[in-house]
C-alpha cells in the first residue's frame, strides 16, 4: 500500500554558505596557489588539493555505503536518510571526478613514482606495472569512476523512478545493484586510496590499508549524516520520517565505527613497527619528528578517546548538543588523519605553518562547490522516498493501523 501523494511543494533548503565558502575557499586557493608555484614549481597546491579532495571523496563513500547498507538489510528506520545520502553519493560522477582533475594534471609533482625512474631501472615502480604508469593511472582512474557513476546513478535513478510508480520491482532492482555494488565498493574502494593517497610515498605498503581507508570513510561519512539529519530536522523537513530513537541508531553505528576506525589503525601500526623491516618502518619513523609528533597525538586523544567516551553514554546519542559538536570534531580530525597520510612525503621533518591557509582554502572552496551542488540536487526531488514499501515503518505507523483505517473507509473496521 503507498501513502498518498501530497499536493504540498518540497521545503527547499536556502542557504548561503556554499556561495561564501566559494568566495572565501576560491580566493584563498588561488594566492596560495600561485605563491606555491613561485616557490616550489606547484607541489604545496597539488598536495593540498589532494588532500581536500580525499577528505570530500571519503565522504561521499561513507555516503554510498549506507545507501547500500539500508537495501541490503532491509532497514525501515534508514529510509528517511537514505535520499539526501543518494545525493550525497552521487557527488562521485561527475564533480569529483572533475575535482580529480588538477590531481591527475599535478600528478608528477605529487607522486614521485612517476619521475624517479622507470620500470627497468625501479623493481618497486615494475612490481605495479601497468598502473605505474601515467597511462595507467589516468585509465585506473577513470575506471573507478566510472564504477562510481554507475553505482550511485542506478541506485538514484530507481530511488526517484520509485516515487513516479510505487512499484516494488525497483526496491528489488536497488537490493540487486548494492548486491554487487558492494563487492565492487570494497574493490574500488581500496584500490583508489591505495593508488591516491597510499602511493604518494610508494616504497611503503600496508595490507591493512584497505580496511583502515574504508573504516575512516564510514566513519567520516556517519558525522555528516548525523549533522546534516538533525539540520534538516530542525527545518521541518524530515519531521515525518526522523524519530528519535533513529538518531540514537546513526549513533551507535558512529560508536562502531570509533571502534574500528582506531583499532585498524593501531593494527596497522602495531604490525608493521614489530616486524620491524626498515622498508616498512620509516613510514612511521618520518611522523616521529616535528609538528607530525604532536599531530599523531592529537589523532590519538581526538580521533579516538573523545569520539568514543562521548558517544558511549546511551542518552548522549540522541542529544544534539552534545553529538553536533562530536560529529564537527570527527570531521576535522578525519581531515588532520588524511593529512598525516599525505602530506609528509612532501614535509618529513615537519609542515610548515605558512601553507595552512592554502589548506583551508582549497577546503573551502571544494566544499563550497559540493554543497552547492547537493543543495540544488536536494531541491529538485522530495526530500525522502515517497514510495518506499519500509516508509510507514519509517513514519512510526503500523501496518495494522492503516488496514483497519482502509477497512472502516469501505465499510466498517474488522
Amino acid at each position: 500500500m503507498s501513502l498518498p501523494q501530497s499536493n504540498q511543494p518540497a521545503p527547499a533548503i536556502k542557504s548561503a554558505l556554499p556561495g561564501a565558502l566559494i568566495f572565501i575557499g576560491g580566493a584563498l586557493t588561488v594566492v596560495g596557489a600561485l605563491a606555491s608555484f613561485i616557490r616550489n614549481d606547484g607541489k604545496e597546491f597539488g598536495f593540498s588539493w589532494l588532500l581536500a579532495f580525499m577528505f570530500y571523496y571519503s565522504v561521499a563513500l561513507g555516503a554510498l555505503f549506507m545507501v547500500m547498507v539500508h537495501h541490503l538489510t532491509d532497514a525501515g528506520w534508514s529510509v528517511g536518510i537514505r535520499r539526501f545520502c543518494e545525493h550525497i553519493s552521487s557527488l562521485l560522477f561527475p564533480w569529483l571526478a572533475i575535482l580529480f582533475l588538477p590531481v591527475g594534471l599535478l600528478g608528477p609533482k605529487i607522486y614521485s613514482w612517476m619521475t624517479v625512474g622507470t620500470a627497468t631501472t625501479n623493481n618497486l615502480i615494475a612490481a605495479k606495472q601497468p598502473v605505474f604508469t601515467i597511462p595507467g593511472f589516468w585509465i585506473t582512474s577513470g575506471i573507478f569512476f566510472a564504477i562510481w557513476w554507475l553505482l550511485s546513478s542506478r541506485l538514484s535513478k530507481l530511488s526517484l523512478e520509485q516515487d513516479k510508480t510505487g512499484s516494488v520491482e525497483c526496491t528489488r532492482k536497488m537490493r540487486f545493484h548494492s548486491g554487487w555494488g558492494i563487492v565492487a565498493f570494497a574493490l574500488v574502494l581500496t584500490f583508489s586510496g591505495v593508488l591516491w593517497m597510499q602511493a604518494v610515498q610508494y616504497q611503503w605498503f600496508s595490507a591493512m590499508y584497505g580496511v583502515y581507508f574504508f573504516a575512516s570513510s564510514a566513519w567520516a561519512g556517519l558525522a555528516f549524516i548525523y549533522v546534516i539529519a538533525v539540520a534538516l530536522l530542525r527545518k521541518n523537513i524530515l519531521t515525518p520520517v526522523l524519530k528519535q530513537n533513529y538518531f540514537y541508531f546513526i549513533g551507535v553505528l558512529l560508536l562502531g565505527f570509533t571502534l574500528l576506525s582506531a583499532y585498524t589503525e593501531f593494527a596497522q601500526y602495531f604490525v608493521v613497527w614489530n616486524a620491524n623491516v626498515p622498508e616498512e618502518t620509516f613510514w612511521y619513523i618520518q611522523r616521529e619528528y616535528g609538528n607530525w609528533w604532536w599531530l599523531s597525538m592529537a589523532l590519538i586523544v581526538g580521533k579516538f578517546f573523545v569520539p568514543f567516551f562521548a558517544l558511549l553514554p546511551v542518552h548522549t546519542k540522541t542529544n544534539f548538543k552534545v553529538l553536533v559538536p562530536v560529529c564537527l570534531l570527527i570531521a576535522v580530525m578525519h581531515y588532520a588523519d588524511l593529512a598525516f597520510n599525505i602530506l609528509p612525503a612532501w614535509h618529513p621533518g615537519q609542515h610548515h605553518t605558512k601553507w595552512l591557509l592554502l589548506h583551508l582554502g582549497t577546503v573551502l572552496f571544494m566544499g563550497g562547490v559540493l554543497a552547492k551542488v547537493f543543495i540544488a540536487k536536494f531541491n529538485a526531488h522530495p526530500p525522502y522516498p515517497q514510495r518506499d514499501p519500509r516508509l510507514l515503518e519509517a513514519m512510526g505507523i503500523s501496518h495494522n493501523v492503516v488496514n483497519d483505517l482502509v477497512d472502516a473507509n469501505v465499510g466498517g473496521a474488522k
